[in-house]
Parts: C-alpha cells; sequence; structure tokens
C-alpha cells in the first residue's frame, strides 16, 4: 500500500469512527426543538405546508461548496420545501450578485471571504473572533437585503501550502520565512486571487512577499500545481483532504493575516419570508456536525475517491441521524 494510500486509509477510519461516535454518543439527545444540541439522531421533520415552497439554492465554484450546497437542498428537500439546485454559479462575485438579484434564494458564503470582498474590510482589521466575524459579516449582508444564518463548526481558511520536500528543501515552516525567497519562487491561486486581501494581494501587503510569477490556477487544481512542481507555493483551504494525502504543509500564518471563514448560508431576505422558520432550524440542524475533521473528510472523498458530491451529502446526512 503507497504513502497515500495509507494514510487515506487511516484518515477514513478516524472519520468513520467520529461519525459513529457521534450517532451512538447524540442519538438519544431529543431535547429541543431547533437541532442546538448534540447533531446525531435528529431526524429532519417534514412539514407539507413547506411544499408550497421552492428555494434555489446556489453555490460556488469548488468541491466544498458543491457538497454543502449539496447538504442544505437535501436537509430542506427531506424537510417538504421544493428544491432546485442551481450549483457551480460561479465565484464569490457572481454568487453574491446571483442571491441578491434573485436567480439564488441561498448560498454558502465564508465569512472571511464576505468581509473582505463585499464589504471592503482589510484582512487585518476583521475579528479574529469567529463570532465577531460572523456578526460583522450579518450586518453587511443585512444592509443588502440578504440573511447570514448563523456559522458553521468549521473553518476553512485561506491557507499558504507547499510540499513538505520543497518547504524543507528552502528550510520554510512560516509564510515570513518566504520573505527573502519569494522572489524566486511561483505563487499559484484562483484567478481572483490576485485582487483579494485575503489572498496574494494580502500576502503582499501584509507580509511584503513579491513572488516571481503569479500562476493563475483553476481552484480544483491548486494541490496539483504543487506536486507536479509548476508551482512552489500555493494558496489551499486548510479543510482540503490532498493537504494530508498529498504531503503538503501549510505555513503557519505567524501574521495572523487570514481571517476566519466559517460557513453562513446567505439567504435572500423575501426567499426566507417565504420560506418561514424552518429554513434557519434545519440549516442549524445539519451543520452541527460539520467539524474540521469531517469536512476533511467530506472533500477527500470527492477530491480523492471520486465520488459523487450529490452521494457525499447523502451518507453526510444519513450517518449522522438527519435522514433515513
Amino acid at each position: 500500500m503507497s504513502i497515500n494510500a495509507r494514510t487515506r486509509a487511516l484518515l477514513a477510519a478516524l472519520v468513520a469512527f467520529i461519525l459513529a461516535f457521534g450517532v451512538v454518543a447524540c442519538g438519544d439527545d431529543d431535547s429541543g426543538d431547533n437541532g442546538g444540541g448534540g447533531g446525531g439522531g435528529k431526524l429532519i421533520a417534514s412539514n407539507p405546508d413547506n411544499g408550497k415552497v421552492t428555494i434555489t439554492v446556489g453555490s460556488k465554484n469548488f468541491t466544498e461548496e458543491f457538497i454543502l450546497g449539496e447538504i442544505y437542498a437535501q436537509a430542506l428537500k427531506a424537510g417538504g420545501y421544493k428544491v432546485r439546485k442551481r450549483l457551480d454559479y460561479g465565484s464569490e462575485l457572481i454568487a453574491f450578485k446571483g442571491v441578491r438579484e434573485g436567480k439564488l434564494d441561498a448560498y454558502p458564503e465564508y465569512t472571511g471571504t464576505a468581509l473582505t470582498t463585499f464589504f471592503d474590510v482589510e484582512p487585518n482589521e476583521i475579528p479574529k473572533d469567529e463570532q465577531e466575524a460572523y456578526e460583522a459579516a450579518k450586518t453587511g449582508f443585512a444592509k443588502r437585503g440578504l440573511t447570514a444564518l448563523p456559522p458553521t463548526p468549521f473553518t476553512d481558511s485561506n491557507a499558504v501550502g507547499m510540499t513538505k520536500a520543497r518547504a524543507a528543501e528552502l528550510g520554510v515552516q512560516t509564510i515570513s520565512d518566504l520573505k527573502k525567497k519569494a522572489g524566486k519562487l511561483v505563487l499559484a491561486g484562483s484567478p481572483e486571487c490576485a485582487q483579494r486581501l485575503d489572498c496574494k494581494l494580502g500576502l503582499e501587503r501584509g507580509y511584503g512577499l513579491r513572488f516571481k510569477r503569479f500562476l493563475p490556477t483553476p481552484l480544483p487544481e491548486r494541490h496539483q500545481v504543487l506536486t507536479s512542481g509548476k508551482a512552489d507555493v500555493s494558496i489551499v483551504f486548510s479543510t482540503d483532504g490532498q493537504i494530508t494525502a498529498d504531503d503538503l504543509l501549510v505555513l503557519e500564518d505567524d501574521k495572523k493575516l487570514f481571517p476566519p471563514y466559517n460557513v453562513s448560508l446567505v439567504v435572500n431576505d423575501k426567499a426566507a419570508q417565504r420560506a418561514g422558520p424552518d429554513l434557519p432550524k434545519i440549516v442549524g440542524q445539519v451543520q452541527q456536525d460539520l467539524s474540521t475533521k469531517v469536512m476533511q473528510e467530506l472533500n477527500s472523498r470527492v477530491d480523492l475517491d471520486k465520488e459523487k458530491p450529490a452521494a457525499v451529502a447523502r451518507d453526510y446526512l444519513q450517518q449522522f441521524g438527519y435522514t433515513e
């Protein structure tokens, strides 16, 4: 068995244990009616009245968003809503425009991304406390006719990744360690990364890094450019399953550039009014067990095992007792 295969097997076993323990430990907890306690065993109740409401759920254009979009869509369908899916809708700017214009009713967005990209907050001014960052984003969305529902337990921050071999060769452990070496290195990131304060622009302003070249890279290829040697450094996500599987190193963000990136389902206010109280109740319910470890496993099943996001989302909902 290869190193990567052994790593995947161990990770899968770990998350299987987490899933099994979560269901066993929480399955008998029937207290509360809004999913505010333990996650396992809380079957989503179907409300016939919700059948009068159609909700269009969108997502941005990468794996984690596809999975989250499916989790929300399937959960809302289980709650009785009619659901249309428009996953892979586009980048955050496109999705944000879509939900504001009503072409989407809801899509998952990251608090840090919202604050820096939509609301012009400098990364170093974003609260480091996850709840405070969410409240700030919620306020910004509210001014634009949107409701940001309470966030996920996990935060999927942007991160600076390298192969462990390349990092060892350069003697790099922190982002600051790149300062004297960046001029000879290629940085990879999504096309919009070049103008984002929580990406290349922030690395330039916050860390003073000037890379030899910026390589615009489709999000699904953010790890491949490292393992293939096309780039020395790449912007990755902290919940990526490939970090372990591809033997990558996430450099320490020693200047705390990257803010919290918990996920909030952002809902058009008109859609939220149509949907009523079951929508936030169901969303809050199914988010409870989305820890960093679980999200890494869900991502890896799509990116590495080539499973479909819809199947992975269905398994998550069933294994934690949200659906049958």
